[in-house]
């Protein structure tokens, strides 16, 4: 009774996410009520492996008492602290110390925000201000990566490339532009490392070109594209992209909300690519999900450009909630265990992950396997040779959560028919086998689907 109760309340009161209003309506929500490691429990008693870490970002793991006396803590402590006004928390303080430590080159100051989409909007504001500083205002254009994805605010969705972040909102604006995703499996030119590398710059050349140099105020990539399908570019890749930027002196911003702390392996990917960039922009693992908060890294000379430039004036940039103490002491926290043990335990667990997602290879509907560490995917075809996608009428994104769902598995199921997998950086090994082996059961039953069998006829 408790639980229909919740979802009739759901029905009638509570706004999803990227979701059809009408046909969640229909549907009805899914009530999750517990959570320990890698395993959630729905409101009727049923566990679930979360292969997608709540949406990629319960990168530590459900349940650690240490992250909730943290959190408890600090609000018994100091539940909230302005960050106008001079005015700091501990905290906050030692996070942004933390952080800057371990952040790539200069990378050396932190503002911090609510979640991504705001740190991705935050970039766009300095970005603007440091050309402003450096007295060339008309750099105010800005390119991304066809389906690339940069955040759901009014600015940031612009630079997201994927149609249903556009649809009905009156963006991209005429100041965003698109170059294609390097999308091996996908790409024009093949599959070949060296030839995706040079496609893709001679598309940002050009593009900067057809713009006017002169005009181009920064570049946005994602180490490896996520919501758009886990798309992993080949190794060099985002470096040539990187050098690129800066033969044009251009910024070049790396957005990490996906792939930060641990979930491709290292705490970030851009060391592990061995590039430096001029923004880098966090959140998702920054505090494992558990309260809302994210980060810009600013490089020091963007820092100085912009300090200078404004000179005694503000920056009239801010959130209230921005440098949250309880937020900052849940980082904190989350941070030492990811360096305690989980960031090696990813390691391990990613390795045999993608060597369990390699054996599926064999199946009549994938496609494709890529991934780096705990973050994967497959790619579902009814014709491997011609690489034809799944047809609309199999309705992947639904038929395939839902069967996952039935088999005791949680994984992210895009329309075109990818498999995404983002599991905790806790998960054992039984875990992983198990997430391998319901994805085989979900795949065995997807190929019995009527409108699949039909495709592959």
């Amino acid at each position: 009774m408790l639980a229909n109760s919740l979802i009739e309340l759901d029905r009638a009161h509570l706004i999803h996410p990227v979701a059809s209003y009408r046909g969640h309506e229909a549907l009805g929500v899914r009530v999750l009520k517990s959570a320990k490691g890698a395993t959630v429990t729905d409101a009727s008693g049923r566990q679930l492996l979360d292969g997608f870490a709540g949406l990629w970002c319960v990168n530590a793991g459900y349940g650690h008492d240490s992250i909730v006396e943290a959190a408890a803590r600090q609000m018994r402590e100091l539940p909230y602290a302005t960050a106008y006004f001079d005015l700091g928390s501990e905290p906050a303080i030692r996070l942004a110390s933390e952080l800057a430590e371990r952040a790539p080159g200069d990378l050396n100051h932190i503002y911090f925000t609510l979640g991504g989409s705001d740190a991705v909007d935050s970039t766009i504001r300095f970005v603007r201000y440091y050309w402003s500083a450096k007295g060339e205002p008309k750099r105010d254009q800005f390119i991304s990566i066809e389906q690339g994805y940069h955040g759901s605010s009014v600015v940031g969705a612009g630079l997201t490339a994927l149609p249903a972040f556009h649809a009905g909102f009156g963006i991209p604006f005429e100041w965003q532009h698109k170059i294609p995703s390097p999308y091996p499996y996908r790409n024009p030119v093949g599959e070949d490392g060296d030839a995706i590398i040079a496609a893709s710059l001679a598309a940002l050349r050009a593009k900067i070109e057809a713009i006017g140099p002169a005009r181009v105020a920064a570049f946005y990539a994602e180490p490896i594209q996520g919501s758009g399908g886990v798309i992993v570019p080949p190794k060099g890749w985002i470096k040539a992209m990187r050098e690129l930027c800066r033969e044009y002196g251009i910024l070049f911003i790396a957005d990490e909300v996906i792939t930060g702390f641990g979930r491709t392996g290292p705490l970030f990917a851009c060391t592990d690519e061995d590039i430096v960039p001029d923004f880098m922009t966090t959140a998702k693992g920054l505090t494992s999900g558990y309260v809302p908060m994210g980060a810009v890294f600013l490089s020091d000379h963007v820092y100085n450009v912009i300090a200078d430039g404004a000179g005694n004036a503000a920056v009239g940039h801010g959130y209230t909630y921005s440098a949250h103490p309880v937020s900052a002491a849940v980082a904190l926290e989350v941070l030492k265990l990811y360096e305690d043990g989980l960031l090696e335990n990813g390691i391990r667990a990613g390795a045999r992950l993608m060597r369990g997602l390699e054996d599926l290879r064999d199946h009549p509907l994938v496609g494709d396997v890529r991934g780096r560490g705990m973050l994967a995917a497959i790619e579902m075809v009814v014709d491997k040779k011609k690489k034809t996608p799944l047809p609309a009428s199999a309705m992947p994104a639904r038929r395939i959560f839902d069967r996952a769902w039935d088999n005791g598995l949680i994984i992210r199921a895009f329309a075109h028919g990818v498999l995404g997998y983002a599991p905790p950086l806790c998960c054992t090994d039984s875990d992983i086998d198990a997430i391998i082996e319901r994805t085989r059961r979900t795949l065995d039953q997807t190929l019995d689907d009527a409108d699949v069998r039909q495709a592959l006829a």
